[in-house]
């Protein structure tokens, strides 16, 4: 008897504590309900799920999220296609917005066949990885090291490796995401505006005479790209060329036609474009391994 008088008074005391919890959870709900947009979820659908950061928001979600809110505008997801984010617009009823393409662009074109090696890296093959190991053994210390960890780390294919271990980026498929800049050790990337077409395409700050013996195609410093250009638009600082964006619309051309080594070029179609007066570069095999070189 005493235990079935035990075991109701267990199911009555469980009845009751699942009653006020079920009430508590009621009563918490209601209080602590936070409503959402509808319309964040229908537009995250919409969304290409890269979240791969390029809109400047922490994923595709938040970026719903701030679109729905009018923080941001459709257009600034460079990874959906044109209709598809003019279709986001006409859902919420908003505008478009415009925004230039951004593109990855590399500081360097000193390809193996061009650019000098004092040791032959051997080792875990990323870039990271070399670049601790006395900078990879390139005889130009800010030279890209040629084991693709761009080329892996980007998610839309815009990156692939050339025949002499420069990376080459499909503008076309470049989102602007990024990544190749997070994870290149030598700091050699940078989104642009594809309006920049004015480039240089080295970052040695070595002086001219040994970068040009590193390197072919480095910049030696020698000031005909600033004598040439409109004024201002570019400065020499710390044995390198600059060119200063701000001043942009003053590009042409013209700036890159006397660079002796081909190292600041116009970036137009597929193949950058150097000037009348740069060196030809024949060499197609790497260069050997010299631990004497500069």
């Amino acid at each position: 008897m005493d235990t079935i008088v035990g075991v109701a008074m267990a199911g009555g005391f469980m009845a009751i504590l699942g009653g006020a919890l079920a009430w508590l959870l009621s009563f918490a709900n209601k209080r602590l309900y936070v409503y959402e947009d509808p319309r964040i979820g229908e537009v995250e659908e919409m969304l290409p799920k890269s979240n791969c950061g390029a809109c400047g928001t922490a994923g595709c979600r938040n970026f719903a999220e701030q679109v729905v809110a009018g923080q941001i505008l459709p257009a600034k997801c460079t990874v959906n296609s044109p209709d598809m984010n003019a279709y986001i617009a006409g859902f919420l009823g908003v505008a478009m917005g415009e925004v230039e393409k951004q593109v990855a662009r590399l500081a360097c074109a000193g390809g193996s066949h061009v650019a000098k090696m004092r040791a032959s890296y051997k080792g875990l093959n990323t870039c990271r990885a070399a670049a601790t190991v006395s900078g990879g053994g390139k005889a130009c210390a800010w030279g890209c090291l040629g084991l693709a960890d761009c080329e892996v780390s980007c998610e839309f294919d815009a990156i692939v490796m050339d025949q002499y271990g420069l990376p080459v980026v499909d503008a076309d498929k470049c989102t602007a995401c990024g990544d190749c800049v997070e994870v290149c050790p030598k700091d050699l990337f940078s989104l642009q505006p594809v309006s920049h077409k004015l480039w240089v395409a080295c970052k040695s700050r070595a002086d001219g005479d040994i970068s040009e013996a590193q390197c072919a195609v480095a910049c030696t410093a020698c000031g005909k790209c600033v004598m040439d250009a409109a004024p201002g638009l570019i400065r020499l600082d710390n044995n390198l060329a600059v060119v200063d964006y701000a001043l942009n619309p003053l590009a042409s051309p013209v700036a890159i036609e006397r660079c002796p080594t081909g190292a600041i070029v116009w970036l137009e179609g597929k193949q950058p474009l150097s000037g009348r007066e740069a060196k030809k570069i024949i060499r197609k095999a790497a260069l050997p391994v010299d631990a004497n070189v500069v």
